[in-house]
């Protein structure tokens, strides 16, 4: 099972990749595309062309994970632009809202970090 922490590192490559590939040819794209290990327990995310699916890779130090979401109508509404670099740094609860078909940039959220006030 695939474990995604606040600590995790989630790689988005912004660019379209070629579906048709599996755990080799997108570990392919981690190293050429986005200059990293595909080994390095990172989690990277993939989009299809059409925008209808994503594809998650990760690596848990006995094998890599693949996992699929297509959805049934419609395409993911967001996703950054090529103007953006080759991959964006996701947070964990910005890939949840992207995974049911959100806005990571526009979600409500708990601030990442508050003061706290009083005394201890």
């Amino acid at each position: 099972m695939i474990q995604i922490t606040p600590q995790m590192q989630i790689w988005l490559a912004v660019e379209a990749v070629d579906f048709r590939c599996g755990i080799d040819g997108l570990a392919r794209v981690c190293r050429a595309v986005l200059k990293a290990d595909p080994f390095s327990g990172y989690l990277f995310v993939f989009r299809n062309k059409r925008g209808t699916a994503i594809k998650l890779l990760v690596y848990d130090s006995q094998g890599f994970w693949l996992c699929q979401k297509r959805l049934s109508k419609g395409r993911f509404r967001w996703w950054p632009s090529d103007q953006t670099g080759r991959h964006r740094m996701l947070m964990a609860h910005e890939l949840q809202l992207l995974i049911w078909n959100g806005n990571p940039d526009g979600g409500q959220v708990a601030p990442l970090w508050r003061r706290l006030s009083g005394t201890i």
